[in-house]
Order: C-alpha cells, then structure tokens, then sequence
C-alpha cells in the first residue's frame, strides 16, 4: 500500500490539529529512503513554494521520484506568473460576475475567498471553488476579487496553514477530512496509443478553423495511427507538457494565447502545427508580402502606406481604383476594404492608420473565384474553389457584426486542378515551413497571383472535405505520426 506524506515546515505548524502519523517535515521528507518514498502521496504543506524555497524542493523532489504530488512543480511555476495564470481566470471571471449579481449586499469593491481543496465555507462559491482547484491544484488558495464594471478575479495566490485564523483552521480541517481520495486515484486504464495529440479549440469562436463535425474526425482518424487526440482549450496551458503534439484548430495571432501555445509547446520538445515561426510569418500580411516578393512569387501590385505617407495621385496611378486596404493582421477578409476614389482612399486610410503603422495598398483584381491550395509538409492536401459572396467582392461578407456571408465552393482533386495553380501554391510554403498552410490564390489572364498563406486554414467538414471525405483527416493524421516518429 502506498505511503500517503504531509510534509510541513515545522511540525508545531500542525499544532491545531489532531496527530497524523502521516505528517512529516521538510528535513524527514528528503531524508527518506527509497523504500519509503516509492509510489508515495505527497501534500505539500510548506510555509513557501517561491522558486528554491522548501516547499519548491519537496514537489521537485516528490516528482523526480515519481511521487503524486499537490502542487505540482508546474502548478507552482505558473501560479508565480500572473502573465500565465491570467490565462486560467479568463473562462472563470464570468462565473464570478454572475455570483455576485447575486450578493446585493456586497458593500465593498473587493472579496477575497479561501479555498481549501477546492472547498469554501460560503455554499454559493462552492462550484467556483472547484474549479479554481481544478485550475490550480494547491491545498490553500486566496483568491481576491475586485469590482470595476464587473467582479473579477485579480489574483490567487497559494496560503499557508500557519497563517491561518481560528475559523480558517477548523475549515481547513474540514476540507482536508473530505478530500476524496479520487485526487489520488488511478486513472481509469486507457485503451493504449502510441502518442498524445492536442487539439487546441474555442468553443466559443464563430469562425474557427474546424466545425465540430470535422473536430470529431480528426479525433477518430488519430485512433487509426495509434493517436490518442482530445481537444483543449487556452486554459489548458500548463498541461501542454502532457502531449507529444499540438494542432492549433483556432484562428492565431502573434499577440494572443494561441502564440503562447505554440511557443510553449515547441520548448517542450512538441511536434507543433502550427508552428510559431509559421504563425509569425503568415499573421501579419507586411512580412507575408516581404516574403513572397524575395521568393519571385507574383502578387496583386502592392504598396506599404504608413503614417507619414501622403495620400497622392501617385498611388492611384501604381494601382488604379477601386483599391484594397489591408490591415496586417487582419483574417478572414475582415480588415480588408475597397476604396472606390480619392475620398474613399483618405477616409479608410485615416481609419486604419489609428490601428496600425503600416497599411496594405493593393490592387483590386476581381475574380469569380479564388483557389484554396491546403498543403501539408510541402505536398497539395487538397484543392478547393471558393466563390463570391453573392452581390459582394470577397468570398466572405461581413454585413454586420452578427452576420458574415460567404460564397458557394467547389472541392476536386488535386490531380484536377491547373499544374500552375499547385506549383505556385507550393512554392509559396517553401519559405514559411513545412506546416499545414492555406494558399489563396487568383488566376487571371492565364497568370497566377499568390493573395495570401494561412497558418491555420480552413479545415471543415463537407467543405474541404468533400472530395476526400474521411482521407483528408488519415492524411493530417499519418503526418503528426510521422512527425512525432522522426522527434
């Protein structure tokens, strides 16, 4: 039977509480022999978890004899990083907010709540406090709450019992006694697969790269290459170390939590699609353009307006009207406007100008339909032909914030497609990476003009996929094990 440890800094700060044959120090705990230590328990309560402190020493320790442990070496990491744990609050503060629209009589613009193994002494706070155990596996939690507009969370932070009052302490006792030993137990045994795959989603993101329909293929086609694939969300940062991939089924940007993902996951060693330097290079439309123009690949004519650049005749003799405004990081055809004149031109530039530095001029080439070329690790995936927005310009129309519009598609083979149309698309990735990308493309007067790469195309079900059907998810998912195999 495994030995079950609580490991304190001085023993007299277990004084209110009845013995335990189970408690020992920090100086018995490292002194304990293999015997003893093997497949142990261990609840750290130290005074301090800082980096090189006691308490940082025996969850290190624990871990590095494969002991379970509460908190983890990681738990602690992140908890001492706000940049990080301001991640896991995000999908709680809303919780928050709705509990204490429910406390009129809250006076004051802060709250602070303890949380003693997911456990609080206040019932309605009982569900919150779960899940910030969940979040953040630490015996004691203080976790202060701040009102502005909303309640919020504005810090947690790991307690000690030897600062704890009277009635604390009979609630710690309490919460200690309850703490079910499912923390503790194992896992239900696992059918047995090769690797782990992360699937990074929002659940809540209108326009995510996948649907559910194809987000649930992916999952089973992964079975079929001994792939154990379970989608995530940006809460799951700190468990990233867990998987020996990650697929970012999200739309990216530099400065949001998907870049985070991708850079953590590749400092763990993970196979990464995408990966950080495909997002930096595909997300902001001014290094795509730079790039394409030093590969020779041929592009709608283009300017790069910035501040100080003075609205003249001059760019409408380069492009002709009408003309298209492009915001650097902007995605799915949001941030992209037509100017038709000069009044257009100057009002548009002047709107964007007060969110970015630089400005994408382009000319405006009109085509029926743009290609989709998806590529994967430098081969053709599959080819589709998105068509106009009806009565509109671009494959999507935002008619509002409620309400985008798109054009039909056409997905064939692609053997099918013009040789042209994969031989640029192909091209066009050699400089980003070996990833999964979206080449957009325009064919006009027999030429062939790259618009944009996308890190994360579109992968959804019965659009992409309707010409290969189930192969397409098998062809991503032979690629991650390969990928994973070669790591």
């Amino acid at each position: 039977m495994a030995n079950v440890y609580v490991v304190v800094d001085n023993k007299q700060d277990w004084a209110p509480y009845y013995p335990s044959s189970n408690l020992i120090t920090f100086q018995e705990y490292i002194n304990l022999s293999f015997s003893e230590h093997q497949q142990a328990f261990v609840i750290n309560l130290c005074r301090n978890y800082k980096y090189l402190s006691k308490g940082y020493y025996v969850s290190l320790l624990a871990e590095a004899r494969q002991n379970k442990v509460i908190p983890s070496v990681t738990s602690i990491n992140d908890l001492s990083r706000k940049s990080i744990y301001n991640l896991q609050i995000d999908d709680l503060n809303p919780i928050a907010s709705k509990l204490f629209e429910k406390r009129p009589d809250q006076q004051k613009d802060e709250f602070n709540l303890m949380v003693y193994f997911g456990r609080s002494s206040i019932p309605e706070f009982e569900d919150l406090a779960w899940k910030l155990f969940e979040t953040f596996k630490f015996p004691i939690l203080m976790v202060q709450f701040t009102k502005t507009k909303d309640w919020t969370i504005k810090t947690v932070r790991p307690a000690s019992i030897n600062h704890l009052k009277d009635l604390e302490e009979d609630e710690f006792a309490q919460a200690l006694e309850a703490f079910d030993s499912k923390v503790w137990r194992k896992p239900r045994a696992k059918k047995k697969y090769d690797y782990d795959l992360a699937i990074l989603v929002n659940p809540e993101e209108k326009m995510a790269p996948s649907n559910k329909k194809a987000l649930n293929k992916m999952i089973k086609a992964a079975k079929e290459y001994s792939i154990n694939a379970e989608l995530i969300t940006k809460r799951d940062l700190t468990r990233i170390g867990e998987y020996d991939a990650l697929f970012i089924r999200e739309t990216t940007a530099i400065d949001h939590y998907t870049y985070t993902f991708a850079r953590n996951a590749e400092k763990e060693g993970l196979v990464v699609i995408d990966s950080p330097s495909s997002i930096l290079r595909c997300c902001n439309k001014v290094y795509l353009h730079e790039l394409l123009q030093a590969s020779k690949i041929k592009t709608p004519k283009t300017l790069l307006l910035d501040k100080d650049h003075k609205i003249t005749d001059e760019i409408v003799n380069v492009l002709g009207f009408p003309i298209v405004l492009k915001i650097p990081d902007s995605s799915f055809s949001a941030g992209v406007l037509l100017a038709n004149n000069m009044d257009e031109l100057k009002k548009i530039t002047q709107q964007i100008f007060e969110r970015s530095v630089i400005i994408l001029a382009q000319e405006y080439m009109y085509t029926e339909f743009d290609w989709r070329v998806g590529v994967l690790n430098k081969r053709a995936l599959f080819v589709c032909r998105y068509f106009m927005s009806k009565g509109h310009w671009q494959i999507y129309d935002h008619v509002d914030s409620n309400q985008i519009k798109s054009g039909g598609f056409e997905a064939l083979a692609v053997s099918k497609a013009p040789k042209k149309v994969i031989k640029t698309a192909l091209k066009a990735t050699q400089a980003i990476g070996n990833g999964l990308y979206g080449v957009d493309l325009k064919e006009k007067d027999g030429e062939i003009y790259v618009i944009e790469v996308n890190d994360n195309p579109n992968i959804d079900s019965g659009v992409e996929d309707a010409f290969l059907g189930d192969d397409l998810y098998l062809k991503i998912m032979e690629e991650f094990y390969d990928l994973i195999d070669e790591s």
